[in-house]
């Protein structure tokens, strides 16, 4: 099903393993440790914006035990049902992302952009606004926020990632703006015309 996607999926793992590495150095430098705070980073309602982490995404999902997977879908049920309520009450949401299970992501090495990379304050470089920093987690800023600052730049990832995202869209037909969160991703019945894309 996913075989003709099988070079994108290559290089977001090559990009990714880039990523990885860029962070783990620079988190060494500050010699900081996420231990699985309160304020865990699974809690929060990220956005993801590409169509290649979306489908790489529900490679891994696929591939997954079917009984696993049915877990999977209940809690992502539950954890949109959750989200939209507190949304209705005006309330912020904090719910667990349906792939942490018992304090680990099932789906680890297909984990999207933004769950590598959150945590370290960052910078990138915006072709409007110049420069954009952003500060860290609360346990990095906790750990961290006395230290000299040592820069992490996104930039070189964010312009590969739209590099490849361009070459996927292109390849797929899907011009559609993309805007989900994991929850959102797992539940898709891809028969939309933005999903339609298998």
């Amino acid at each position: 099903m996913f075989d003709k996607y099988i070079n994108y999926f290559d290089d977001l793992k090559s990009l990714y393993a880039q990523m990885d590495q860029a962070y783990d150095e620079v988190a060494e430098a500050y010699d900081f440790h996420c231990s699985g705070c309160s304020d865990n980073c699974c809690l929060t309602r990220f956005f993801h914006h590409t169509l290649v982490e979306f489908l790489f995404l529900r490679k891994g999902f696929a591939d997954l035990d079917e009984d696993v997977q049915e877990e999977i879908r209940i809690r992502a049920a539950d954890v949109n049902e959750k989200v939209k309520q507190a949304e209705d009450s005006g309330n912020v949401s904090r719910v667990m992302c349906p792939l942490n299970i018992n304090g680990l992501c099932v789906l680890y090495e297909y984990r999207p952009m933004i769950c590598r990379l959150h945590g370290i304050s960052h910078e990138f470089a915006h072709p409007i606004k110049n420069k954009i920093f952003g500060p860290g987690c609360h346990e990095f800023e906790a750990q961290c926020n006395k230290k000299e600052y040592m820069a992490f730049n996104r930039t070189p990832f964010y312009q590969q990632m739209a590099l490849l995202e361009r070459r996927i869209r292109e390849k797929s037909g899907i011009n559609d703006k993309f805007k989900k969160t994991v929850a959102q991703m797992l539940v898709s019945n891809m028969e939309t015309n933005q999903d339609n894309i298998l």
